[in-house]
């Protein structure tokens, strides 16, 4: 009897331990992003951020050019893909190219970096500032994306409307603009009073796709990228010999 009783004890003991346990943990807060109809106050902040990226950057001499191929079931930071994006759950292999330059010491900004991948069914861009003494605003970045029906060459060489802007904040959620369409719970949401805000971040990858030498860089890259996948050198084939006449 006294070994039941020891028994019914431990196991009274253990339930008041766990439950005990279980009311001291933390609650978990949950923040929604309201991406495709931000408040006033939010509109604001990202009105300010944009205003504050520089259009005629002035870089260090530091810079970093990267080029591969991803074998991917979801896609990595780097080439997230916006809310328009058909992302499938199937393995995709994407190629990309992407850019790091270092802004000037007078700069608000401390690094930019520009990144371009095609999936074989979307290409994707994403424009990434980091700023240099983050108090509340950390980075800004701004994404279009477009189907892979046409070149790389082509996609940039034409002005592509910006389908996501974010801003990360530090301590605090971060602030999403997102293009949305239709969805199972009704149709596409009245998006007419973000469109200065979309036409201001367009306006900003395009211009980066300029001063970055997106527009020659990326084809060429990718052409590498393509080479190498097919067993050959990567290397740009070399001009034919001219022919000397006499």
């Amino acid at each position: 009897m006294a070994v039941v009783s020891r028994k019914i004890s431990s196991m009274l003991l253990g339930l008041a331990c766990a439950l005990g346990a279980h009311a001291q943990q933390p609650p978990v807060k949950v923040n929604v992003l309201n991406v495709c109809t931000p408040s006033a106050e939010d509109q604001r902040e990202i009105a300010s951020a944009l205003a504050q990226i520089p259009k005629r950057p002035a870089f260090s001499s530091d810079f970093e050019v990267a080029r591969g191929r991803s074998s991917l079931t979801e896609a990595p930071n780097f080439l997230q893909a916006g809310a328009s994006a058909q992302m499938s759950g199937e393995p995709s292999v994407a190629s990309f190219v992407r850019v790091r330059r270092e802004f000037g010491a007078q700069s608000s900004f401390s690094t930019v970096q520009y990144s371009f991948s095609d999936d074989g069914k979307m290409m994707v861009e994403t424009l990434v500032l980091h700023v240099r003494d983050p108090k509340e605003l950390v980075q800004v970045s701004i994404e279009d994306d477009a189907a892979s029906v046409t070149s790389a060459a082509t996609m940039l060489a034409n002005p592509t409307p910006a389908s996501r802007i974010k801003l990360e904040r530090f301590g605090k959620s971060s602030v999403v603009l997102a293009r949305c369409g239709p969805s199972e719970a009704g149709p596409a949401p009245d998006q007419t009073a973000y469109e200065p805000l979309f036409a201001t971040a367009s306006n900003i990858m395009s211009n980066y796709r300029a001063v970055l030498g997106a527009r020659q860089m990326v084809p060429a890259e990718l052409a590498r990228v393509a080479n190498v996948a097919a067993g050959k050198s990567g290397k740009s084939p070399k001009p034919a010999a001219k022919a000397e006449h006499p």
